[in-house]
This record gives structure tokens, sequence and C-alpha cells, in this order.
């Protein structure tokens, strides 16, 4: 092909993509849909611009508005988390994770986080995984970092805080990461603060799932209960672009993260990104206490719906979750590979995810027995209870009933076509996936 005929190429699929979300149910618990002002910030000039350091002793010239833009995203992260510092230049949870473990800790530290299989993040994982039964991660492999696990009650889908405790005293580890990719309920923060206090640990708190809900109000409130630190990725519950920050109360802590952020793990930190997370902000300030506790009564229904649909939803006589995310295990069925294979064959986006006893039971990553939904997007896009219903009887006729996929997404496009817009914003004046061309 011609250098016109690949040009072309990216375009059309592109479209394609935005045509096909137009009709799905985007049900992936990392993802969220940003509004069209977050859009226009992150295609604007500061994305072209480069400003290491912080706002005010930058090493870039041509920094005079993109300072204040940034001095503004922070203000408005300090004031959602009602926090005394934020740093917002880290352009990921992954590296703002990073700058923790770069801040606190040396090659070679022995830091405790839930394993993989347990709902914790690759970023917390170590270099290989133990005796061959869980996935190495960033932790290790990145920073050296000795990765010890803490104890998860499997019934109650949290962290046991007795063995917990007993493993803390038992480690000594430097770090201490709480915080997880499955995270129905909140964490014990301020047991897991004490027991640290002990051993002369820091706790960082990874909210990356959940940031949206604290800044709401809901969920729980980790620097007050007693963490160090907390790190975030700001596109899942918390609305906005794909990018990173790193909150503390502490100043010293502050002092040894903005040195672990640049020149430790950063250079420029997508500056166009900082605009777009300011923008977010503000609209999450406007509407984030509306949208949050949506979000949490989408999911509690949407459980609630699988539940009376005959699925296993993990933690029923919790409720389900407290957060955006329900797991689901599909194994009487099939499993976790073929169930989202062949719900996005109906349109239906979710991720197939490892159960904490899929190992035990023989099965790994490739081929789970769970699928784990969100409801951030869809909240996003103005669905409430009475669609949680609507969106199980899907999955149902899919996962349960085997109906052809074919068939299924039609009826989902049709479903979709009441929800197009994005909620929660000061101007939706474009559609959700619209495709906007600039050319």
């Amino acid at each position: 092909m011609s250098g016109r005929d690949y040009y072309d190429r990216v375009f059309s699929l592109l479209e394609e993509h935005h045509k096909w979300f137009e009709g799905a149910i985007p049900l992936i618990a990392s993802e969220n849909i940003v509004s069209p002002a977050v859009k226009e910030a992150e295609i604007c000039d500061f994305s072209h611009r480069y400003a290491e350091g912080w706002p005010g002793e930058r090493v870039y010239a041509g920094c005079k508005y993109i300072d204040q833009v940034e001095l503004l995203c922070i203000e408005l992260v300090k004031k959602l988390f009602r926090c005394k510092h934020a740093d917002v230049r880290p352009v990921s949870g992954v590296v703002a994770n990073l700058a923790i473990y770069t801040a606190f800790t040396k090659p070679g530290d022995t830091m405790m986080a839930r394993s993989i299989v347990s709902g914790g993040h690759i970023s917390m994982g170590p270099l290989i995984g133990k005796k061959g039964t869980h996935i190495g991660g960033t932790a290790g492999a990145v920073h050296g970092l000795n990765v010890e696990y803490l104890a998860l009650n499997y019934e109650r889908m949290e962290v046991d805080i007795d063995r917990t405790v007993e493993r803390i005293r038992k480690y000594k580890p430097r770090l201490i990461m709480l915080g997880a990719s499955v995270f129905l309920f909140p964490d014990p923060v301020r047991e897991i603060a004490e027991a640290a206090r002990e051993v002369g640990a820091i706790v960082n708190y990874d909210a990356a799932h959940v940031a949206g809900l604290i800044a709401a109000g809901y969920f729980q409130d980790p620097l007050k209960e007693g963490a160090d630190t907390v790190t975030f990725s700001t596109h899942k519950t918390l609305f906005g672009p794909q990018h990173g920050g790193i909150i503390t109360d502490n100043d010293e802590h502050m002092e040894k993260i903005k040195k672990a952020v640049f020149p430790g793990v950063t250079s420029n930190h997508h500056l166009h990104n900082v605009a777009a997370l300011a923008v977010a902000a503000a609209e999450f300030l406007e509407f984030g206490r509306e949208y949050a506790g949506q979000i949490i009564k989408n999911a509690k229904a949407l459980g609630q719906a699988l539940y009376d649909l005959g699925f296993k939803v993990v933690a029923a006589d919790r409720g389900f979750t407290e957060s955006h995310t329900i797991l689901v295990d599909i194994s009487e069925h099939g499993d976790g590979a073929w169930a989202e294979k062949t719900l996005e064959d109906a349109g239906i986006i979710v991720n197939r995810n490892l159960l904490p006893w899929d190992i035990k039971m023989g099965r790994d990553f490739r081929k789970p027995g769970g699928i784990r939904l969100g409801t951030s997007e869809i909240t996003r896009l103005g669905m409430k209870e009475d669609e949680m219903k609507d969106v199980a009887r899907f999955i149902k006729r899919v996962i349960i009933d085997k109906e052809d996929p074919k068939k299924v997404v039609e009826d989902v496009r049709e479903f979709r076509r009441d929800f197009q817009e994005v909620k929660y914003c000061f101007d939706p004046s474009k559609k959700a996936y619209e495709y906007i061309r600039i050319r």
C-alpha cells in the first residue's frame, strides 16, 4: 500500500471504532467517556509542548500559560480530594505508583500488596510469579522490590485484617500498597496504617478505580483514615483523560514525591492531558456527587439483576459492591475468555477476570472463571437502575441462554439509541462517540 492508502486506512478504522461504540454497552471498569469540553482540551497546542519540572521552576521556555493551567489543575484536585498537596504530573496510575516506589523505597526492599489473583494491579506485582502460580508485575520488574501479599478474605472480598497484620509484623515492609483492580469494598486503612507504623512502613492507597467515588465523598477517605499518600488514575470513576496523580497531607512526603516524579519517572508530562484533567475536575466539582452516587446505585442494581437471573455474582450477601465494579463467576457456563469474546460479538464490552480462587481450581488469566463489569461509563451516558435490568437480560441471553450474539447485537444497538449524550457536564454539544473530523 502507498502512504496515502495507509493514511486513509487508519482514519477509516478510527471512524469504524466510533460507530461500533455508539451501539455498544461499554462495561469495562477501568474505562470511561470524557465530555466534549475535555476532548477540546486534549487536542489543544499543549500536546506539542514540553514543561519539565514544577510550575514556575521549568527547564523549558514557553510555559507561561501551561504553568497557569497546571496550577489551576492542582488547585482543583486539592479541592476535590480535600487534601493539602497534589502532583498532577504522573502520566498514568502506573507511573504514579512508580513515583511512590521511587520516593519511599530502594531496590531490594519489601513491599506488601494484594496479589493479582486477589484483585491487585500489575503495577504491584513481583518480578516473576511466585511458585509459577502468580503473574509478575511492575514493582519487581522495574523497581526491584520484593513483594509479599496482603491476606484476602475471599468470602467478604476484602483484606483480612488479623492475618494481614500478622504478615506485616513478620515481613516488616518498607511500603504497603492498598487498593485494587477489583475493588468492591473499602480497605481497612486505619487498621493497616496502625500496623504499618509499628514497623516504620509507608502506606500508599492506590485509588485508580475509586478516585471519583472518593472525591465525591463516597466509598472512603484514605488520607483521613491514615494513608500517607494516595495515587490514582484519572479516567475511571473520575471522568477525565488518561492521566495520573498523587495526593498527600504530609509536607515531607510531598517533597520526596515531587523529586520522584521529576526527574525520577517523568520528563514531559503530557500537558494537554493536564489541561483536560483541569476541565474534568471542574466538571466533577459541579456534578461529581450526583454522578458518583448514581454509579454505585447502578452497580448494585446490575449485581442484583444478574443475581436474580441466575448468575453467581460475587459478594451477594454484602450487596455485591460499594463501588462501580461487580465480579461475576461464570465458570459453570464457560470460561472468562469465551464470555469476553462472545459478549463482545453481541456489543457488550466486558473483560475476563481472575477470581481469587481460580488458581486453586486450575485456571489462569488466559481462561479465568470470572468477568468484571463496571458502571462508570454507562452511568455517564445517562443510564439508571431500570436500564441495569435491560443490561443484565442482554448478558443472560448470551451467557446462560447461549443465544446467537448476532441476534442480540441488534437489540443492543436499538437499546443504545436512547443513550448517546455525555451527562454530568457543562456542555453536551456533541454525541458521546461522535467522530469529530478536523482534517
